[in-house]
């Protein structure tokens, strides 16, 4: 397993059609029962099942399960908060409501600001 959990330091993926949970894992550096979790957890996150119920994961599979992962253990999200952010347009309306919320502070302490200066 790697050291760091930041994402820039995860191993990059051979190129391949199909990747093992093993592989993903390793890749990923996520153990195998919390991508199995995730699949639970994330619509976004649906491997190819074969036969005997064996997952396949696509390249975009694993570029989610890293999207996950950075949000989970890099920017600190809960499981709900990661999941919410990856419905909504992969967060835009997330960081709008954010930046709304920042001008209407700073509005507000700019309007402090005049008062005091009157």
């Amino acid at each position: 397993m790697l050291a760091s959990n930041n994402v820039t330091d995860l191993k990059t993926p051979p190129s391949k059609l199909y990747f093992t949970i093993g592989e993903v894992s390793n890749i990923c550096d996520v153990k195998p029962h919390v991508l199995r979790y995730w699949e639970q957890e994330f619509p976004q996150l649906k491997p190819t099942k074969r036969r005997g119920n064996r997952r396949y994961y696509q390249p975009q599979d694993v570029a989610m399960v890293r999207k996950i992962r950075g949000l989970l253990y890099d920017q600190g999200f809960t499981i709900c908060g990661a999941r919410q952010h990856l419905t909504d347009d992969n967060g835009a309306r997330h960081e709008l409501l954010k930046e709304r919320e920042m001008i209407r502070q700073m509005r507000l302490e700019l309007e402090e600001i005049l008062v005091i200066l009157q």
